[in-house]
């Protein structure tokens, strides 16, 4: 069996309008909401064995504040064009989890919506509306090898949804 989270980027800022999509930072809220939901996964001894982020400045800051939280080395994170150009096919993200290698039993992707509420809804057994902003969703999937996994084969469970507004003191 492997474990799947899929990670929204925390909220990020539109001030400055001249700034290009990729460069947009995190704003208040998203540097206050990215560590405490990290802390919140360490608590739940949430560790993937990879973890895999859209190179947009939002979401690389993201998986960089969540990975220092959790123990993860910032420099062990992947950064996949993929998973910043989707064209908004949720079955793009099993394009990048097919060819990675088994030793890999937890993998955390870093990413956008709407693609990441699809994909939600693609491994899910529960329908998401919308994943929020730093929204975290985790599958158990029925699959021992990554290369196996697609619609045609996959058996998955929701294990785990948590976003910041969820947190206590929020």
């Amino acid at each position: 069996m492997k474990t799947l989270y899929l990670v929204r980027h925390a909220k990020s800022s539109w001030k400055n309008p001249d700034l290009a999509d990729m460069d947009r930072p995190l704003n208040k809220r998203g540097k206050r909401d990215a560590p405490r939901i990290g802390l919140f996964l360490k608590e739940k001894n949430i560790l993937p064995d990879l973890i895999i982020s859209s190179p947009a400045n939002r979401a690389l800051t993201t998986a960089k504040v969540i990975a220092e939280q959790i123990g993860y080395p910032v420099e062990k994170i992947i950064e996949n064009n993929d998973l910043y150009t989707f064209s908004y096919n949720p079955e793009e993200i099993t394009q990048i989890l097919a060819p990675l290698s088994d030793q890999y039993q937890t993998v955390m992707l870093f990413g956008h919506n709407p693609t990441f509420t699809e994909a939600a809804n693609f491994f899910g057994d529960k329908h998401f509306d919308n994943v929020p902003t730093c929204g975290v969703v985790g599958f158990q999937l029925s699959i021992h090898r990554w290369q196996s996994i697609g619609r045609d084969n996959l058996q998955s469970q929701l294990t785990f949804y948590m976003f910041p507004k969820m947190l206590p003191d929020n």
